[in-house]
C-alpha cells in the first residue's frame, strides 16, 4: 500500500485522522507519517499487520476474538 492509497483509503471511509488512528490501535502521528511515505527524511513503509487491518475494517470487521469457525 502507497501513501496515497492508505489517505484514499480513510478518506473514502471519511475518517479523520484521529479516528483511523483509533480503530487502527495507533498513534495519530503515524497516520501522518504513513501518509506522507516519510519520517523525519526516511521512508515509512505500511506494514503488513496495518494493510490487512484496513482491509478488514473496509470489510466492516472491527474486532476479532480468535474463534475460528468449524
Amino acid at each position: 500500500m502507497k501513501p496515497e492509497q492508505f489517505k484514499a483509503w480513510r478518506k473514502a471511509l471519511k475518517l479523520k485522522q484521529k479516528d483511523a488512528a483509533d480503530l487502527l490501535g495507533l498513534k495519530k502521528r503515524m497516520i501522518q507519517y504513513y501518509e506522507k511515505g516519510d519520517r523525519d527524511g526516511r521512508k515509512v513503509e505500511i506494514p503488513k499487520s496495518v494493510r490487512l487491518a484496513c482491509y478488514a475494517i473496509t470489510h466492516g470487521v472491527q474486532d476479532f476474538d480468535g474463534e475460528t469457525p468449524e
